[in-house]
């Protein structure tokens, strides 16, 4: 299977409920879209979320990271790990194999500064075993690769590497970034996303992401 995004990504991924457009049934070369969807406002993310299906969380059975192909190359040189990289840093310097050498990274989850690409990870906002759980078991493989390469929806962020393994693959009750100023945009990316991509909520999954956006 090919491991590359089609452009047609620019528009949406399939299962989006906001334009009912499908995913695209092939994987062509070219590289992942790399230009960000717009902001969603507090009003609209609300609305959002209003309409997103409650169902029971599902368990991981069968899961495995490997069934979420990620780290897609965008160019010759670059995948997607190291576009985040350059792009959620500052003054980035890169190998001729697009490995960061140097640069400075605030971690939107906790505020913390890092000067070494080591000490950030590329979280998944909505983590791929959440997805697994609230829809993504059902998918194709080609769809859960599109879901883990995602650089349109706001679905991944450079963050501190033991804040995003303390996160795993918690829902926003079971977890909140440390930096409570965050959790108005980190609700309204995490609705994004799972709106985006028609992935389920649970009804202490909504009352959380309900109180996050009491702090927009």
């Amino acid at each position: 299977m090919p491991r590359a995004f089609s452009l047609v990504l620019l528009a949406v991924l399939a299962g989006s409920a906001l334009t009912g457009c499908k995913l695209a049934s092939g994987l062509p070369a070219g590289g992942p879209a790399t230009t960000a969807a717009p902001p969603v406002a507090p009003a609209e993310a609300r609305t959002e979320l209003a309409a997103l299906k409650i169902a029971v969380r599902g368990t991981m059975d069968g899961y495995s990271r490997e069934k979420f192909p990620h780290w897609d190359k965008v160019d010759a040189n670059c995948d997607v790990r190291e576009q985040v990289l350059k792009r959620d840093g500052q003054d980035v310097t890169t190998s001729a194999d697009c490995a960061p050498k140097s640069g400075t990274w605030v971690s939107p989850y906790d505020g913390a500064t890092w000067h070494k690409a080591s000490d950030v990870d590329i979280d998944h906002m909505v983590p791929l075993g959440q997805a697994w759980i609230s829809g993504a078991k059902t998918w194709t493989q080609q769809r859960r690769e599109q879901f883990a390469n995602d650089l349109v929806r706001p679905q991944l962020h450079a963050v501190t590497d033991n804040v995003n393994q303390q996160k795993g693959d918690k829902a926003p009750d079971q977890w909140k970034p440390p930096l409570v100023s965050y959790w108005c945009t980190y609700a309204i990316d995490w609705i994004v996303v799972k709106r985006n991509y028609g992935l389920t909520i649970t009804v202490p999954e909504r009352t959380a992401l309900e109180t996050m956006l009491g702090h927009c």
